[in-house]
């Protein structure tokens, strides 16, 4: 029988960022967005090594309407939108309103986390797309969209874990993506892969910022 190679663990999401800021060493002239919210504290130790300014990309979910968990597309809190195929059994209607909400909750997220605080330019930089992990795509899809609406160059995705046939896919839009760990699982969970991966806080992402 052929043994499947150890799952590494990550710390938390701090010391998981501090493994992809050594791969990225060669960036430069680039922007770090953490996605809103685990994916800002895995960016944090990158914009530092790399000197790079940090900002964050607010995405929401839109989740199926029997299965919250399972995404079925994300928006952000500008308008840009990304579906997965779970979303063709569904309306167009229906899936407006669910995008409108999702929107809505994005963009009073982004208020209460940036304050008077604008978005950073990125036109004709290279930013550099960090979460802490991905299951269907849909939110770092959406977050790369975003990206590069606001001008960016190019666009790096950064990853401590992805389900192997999703980081494979994954590759558009970006220019490059990076994936510490591509695992193949039968019932995949991002959380699984941390010692500590707590709940983020809004008031831990401020810290940040």
């Amino acid at each position: 029988m052929t043994q499947r190679p150890p799952e590494r663990l990550f710390a938390d999401r701090e010391s998981a960022g501090r493994l992809l800021a050594a791969e990225l060493r060669g960036e430069s002239d680039c922007v770090v967005l953490g996605v809103v919210r685990g994916g800002v504290l895995v960016a944090k130790p990158i914009a530092a090594e790399l000197r790079a300014p940090l900002d964050i990309v607010v995405i929401r979910k839109v989740g199926h309407p029997m299965q919250p968990e399972l995404a079925i597309g994300a928006v952000s809190a500008e308008g840009d939108c990304v579906f997965t195929d779970y979303a063709v059994t569904f309306a167009e209607a229906d899936l407006r309103e669910w995008v409108d909400a999702a929107q809505q909750r994005a963009r009073e997220l982004e208020a209460r986390l940036r304050g008077d605080n604008r978005a950073l330019p990125l036109a004709e930089k290279t930013a550099i797309v960090v979460d802490d992990g991905i299951a269907t795509s849909a939110t770092i899809v959406c977050a790369a969209a975003t990206a590069r609406r606001r001008g960016a160059a190019r666009i790096v995705g950064a990853v401590p874990i992805a389900p192997a046939d999703v980081a494979a896919a994954v590759r558009p839009p970006f220019d490059d993506f990076l994936v510490l760990q591509s695992v193949s699982h039968p019932h995949f969970a991002v959380g699984r892969f941390y010692v500590n991966f707590h709940e983020v806080s809004d008031d831990e992402v401020r810290a940040v910022l």
